[in-house]
């Protein structure tokens, strides 16, 4: 029986993630658009009508509930104050709910509102749910721990979303990740073995992004692209055939480990399919902290060394970092602020450390008696850990307050930038290509920022930029509007901190306190895993 479905994909709130603020000066609304729910779609059966709400660019109007036969919805954990709105909406016009994503796979037993939980991987759950659904018998519940190959994985339905406001278009590769870092869920939800689909599948994909005129990012989002090498290769090495075919449309970015700094030729095949930035997950230049946390590969390593090769690749890398380990000495706040400027790193995202269901981590922490509440799926901006912290609640949370500050002064941004400036080559497989757009956001960067308090840095690093690499400059346009976004959030960041402290006067409940005060009043994101299917 044909039913008429609509997909809703929750609102994700204004964090350091969201570049809300740089956004606008390219007249997009988001980053992604969302990958799991488009996914999805491609596996519902074909007589099926579909239509998709993306509430980070657009609104729902409740009054078109009833025409819908079911909701599916889809969310990460920091999406559930938009996501619990969403469901208990449905439940008002009685229009059953069908959910899966992350956060109902983490937390579905304290979810309300909720006819049909589809959980884990899609390819294996979902034909189940529709199976039952066909013959009148659905369960509340379907879960698996099967690792599915990806060789059955569609091609996203691109045709029935406007990509328009998006900045970027994520796409997947492979699935899991061979490290098995005690913070991390990602083996729990995808697995230790790295699945990959087929350069066939990829290019498919490519295609389908190519044939709504899109012509901007792409962004794999794969939590470790290089989790398989030799994989990866044969991947790159079709991109690259595929560029040169079509011109170079799009630029790709992607989040991969420090070892990628080993494999010359891989880095080489990444620049030539035009990646031009990729996330590290460096955390902290602390051995003993990453010892502690089980993320021994970046023990290993030179760390800034490892940074500086990537960048003389041609790749921007973004980096995220954490403090609140136990191993975490005093200093730590100075040890990652000396790390963070040395390395050229620009885009730099600190959080206080966040026991997430499902991971060693929070296992450990419940055995112990430390774990106070369930995480809210944000680390940058909670200020406040989960749990008991081995630092005093009040150490950490200050000295992760001034570690921001610092790295988000302007006079330091652009100082990070002009280094990673520096080090890449001036001859980018992809360049920005000048349009009216490109034009339009050069013009309000200069005024915006060009009569800002920070304007003799912002135009310092431009004419820097000019005078050592000047084909480079509009990269480092880019640059200045991203620094634009991540210097109101931390304003933003420091002006409900300042208020929270003259409010709580330093209690010794501040921490959890400080902490429901502030996610309810700007409920922030971290970027803990994307929203695969």
């Amino acid at each position: 029986m044909s039913k008429k479905v609509l997909l809703i994909y929750p609102e994700i709130p204004l964090t350091y993630w969201s570049f809300k603020y740089s956004l606008e000066f390219i007249g997009k609304k988001a980053v992604f658009p969302p990958l799991g729910l488009l996914t999805v779609a491609a596996m519902l059966p074909e007589d099926w009508k579909v239509d998709l709400i993306d509430l980070n660019i657009s609104t729902l109007d409740p009054e078109i509930l009833p025409h819908y036969d079911m909701v599916f919805i889809s969310a990460m954990l920091v999406q559930k104050k938009s996501f619990d709105m969403i469901t208990s909406l449905c439940k008002d016009y009685n229009v059953p709910v069908v959910a899966g994503g992350p956060y109902p796979t983490s937390l579905w037993h304290s979810i309300p509102n909720v006819n049909h939980f589809v959980l884990n991987e899609a390819e294996v759950t979902l034909p189940k749910f529709l199976h039952d659904l066909h013959y009148g018998i659905p369960h509340h519940c379907y879960t698996s721990n099967e690792k599915p190959s990806l060789d059955k994985t569609p091609v996203p339905r691109f045709d029935i979303i406007d990509l328009t406001p998006y900045s970027s278009v994520p796409l997947q590769f492979s699935r899991g990740c061979p490290f098995n870092c005690e913070f991390c869920d990602i083996i729990s939800l995808f697995g230790r073995v790295p699945r990959t689909k087929s350069p066939q599948q990829f290019l498919a994909e490519l295609d389908a992004v190519y044939a709504t005129g899109f012509r901007e990012s792409i962004f794999i989002v794969d939590d470790n692209f290089i989790g398989n090498k030799t994989r990866a290769k044969e991947l790159l090495k079709a991109i690259i055939e595929w560029q040169i075919d079509h011109s170079y449309p799009f630029s790709f970015q992607t989040e991969a480990s420090i070892n990628l700094a080993h494999d010359a030729e891989l880095m080489q095949l990444m620049y030539k399919a035009g990646f031009d930035m990729v996330f590290l997950g460096i955390e902290t230049p602390v051995i003993a902290s990453l010892e502690s946390a089980g993320k021994t590969q970046n023990t290993k390593e030179d760390l800034l060394e490892n940074v500086k090769i990537i960048q003389q690749h041609g790749m921007e890398v973004s980096g995220g970092f954490i403090v609140g380990f136990d191993d975490d000495p005093e200093n730590v706040f100075d040890l990652q602020v000396e790390f963070i400027q040395s390395s050229g790193i620009p885009i730099a995202m600190v959080g206080i450390l966040d026991a997430l269901p499902q991971t060693r981590l929070y296992d450990r922490l419940l055995s112990e008696g430390r774990l106070l509440y369930e995480s809210n799926g944000n680390n940058t901006h909670k200020l406040a850990p989960n749990f008991i912290p081995k630092m005093p609640v009040q150490k950490l949370i200050d000295g992760y307050i001034q570690l921001l500050k610092t790295i988000y002064s302007p006079r330091n941004y652009f100082e990070r930038c002009l280094t990673f400036i520096s080090r890449i080559p001036q001859e980018r497989m992809v360049y920005r290509q000048f349009t009216f757009k490109e034009f339009k956001a050069l013009v309000l960067s200069l005024i915006k920022q060009g009569f800002s308090y920070y304007f003799m840095y912002y135009f310092k690093f431009l004419l820097n930029t000019l005078r050592l690499r000047p084909k480079l400059f509009s990269e480092a346009i880019a640059l200045a509007i991203k620094g634009y976004h991540l210097f109101k959030i931390t304003e933003i960041l420091l002006d409900e901190y300042n208020k929270s402290l003259k409010e709580e006067e330093h209690t010794d409940t501040f921490a959890p306190s400080f902490a429901s005060t502030f996610t309810t009043s700007t409920d922030t994101a971290g970027m803990v895993h994307t929203d695969n299917p």
